[in-house]
Formats: C-alpha cells, structure tokens, sequence
C-alpha cells in the first residue's frame, strides 16, 4: 500500500463560477486559476500522484499550457486516474476536506463524491468528503480563497471492474 497527500488552495474572485468536486455552487465570488481552479479536484490528484511519486498536477498540466485554460479538473482527474491504472496500482480510499468560511457546502457533498467516482471509476464508499470552516481566521475564515487537503491510498494490483 502507498499513501500520498495533496493540498491546494486558490484566491476567490469576482467573475469565476465557484466550482468544487466538480460542482458548480451558487456564490458571488469563484476561484481564480489557469483551469477551472477546483481546489478539491486539484488537492485529490496531487495525492494520487505523490502516492506514486510521479511529481504534481504542475508536472503533468502546467498553467504554461493553452489546453489547460479553464479546463474541467475532472478530465484531468480522468487522466490522473488513467495514469494510476496504468502503473498497476487501485485507488483504495480518497477522504478529502475542504476549507472555506463561505459558502455553506453540505448541499454540495453528495454530489463531489458521485462525481469523483464516477469519474475515478470507484465503487460507492471509496471517497469521503468533508468541509470546514477556519472560524474567521486566516485566508480562508476572511473569504480571500478556499482550501483543500486530501489523502489517498492505494494498492498494488489489477482493476477487475
């Protein structure tokens, strides 16, 4: 088994749709970034990567490249998951939290973790979600960006789906 952690954070802005695990999430502020700026997403293939040592999502999808620009993190996260299978590794567990003062994101949860299933080809249980505030403090308890942190493991062995 290999473990491997991700983190990402983004500043909120004006004029970005806020998308989150794939969701798009009614607010007045977004993420900014090169792509979608879905910090979960992000955070969730950066610890897949690091799992196998294979770097960052920096590595692989550098905001230096035009196709990547407002891309949908999920297709990446396809690829992500494409590279995994491909060095013979199963995706055991994601548990993932976000931080973010605002907006509230229970109503949003379910449907993260269907999309990251899906998209990872998981079985129901795999992923685990969670959200939390910082109570007011730091960036992300002022509203200036949201965080993610996620952790993975994985496990040597052919996908039998």
């Amino acid at each position: 088994m290999r473990i491997g952690m991700g983190y990402d954070v983004h500043r909120l802005v004006l004029d970005r749709p806020l998308i989150l695990g794939g969701v798009k999430i009614k607010h007045p502020l977004g993420l900014l970034g090169h792509s979608d700026a879905d910090v979960l997403i992000h955070a969730i293939m950066d610890a897949l990567l690091g799992a196998l040592a294979l770097g960052d999502i920096g590595k692989h999808f550098p905001d230096t490249e035009k196709a990547y620009e407002n891309i949908d993190s999920l297709l990446l996260l396809k690829k992500v998951g494409d590279l995994v299978n491909e060095k013979n590794y199963i995706i055991n567990n994601i548990d993932a939290t976000i931080i973010a003062q605002e907006p509230k994101l229970a109503p949003y949860i379910e449907a993260m973790v269907e999309n990251i299933e899906q998209t990872l080809n998981l079985a129901k249980h795999c992923v685990s979600v969670k959200a939390t505030t910082e109570e007011g403090l730091g960036f992300t308890g002022g509203q200036l960006g949201i965080a993610a942190n996620a952790v993975v493991s994985v496990v040597k062995g052919e996908l039998t789906k």
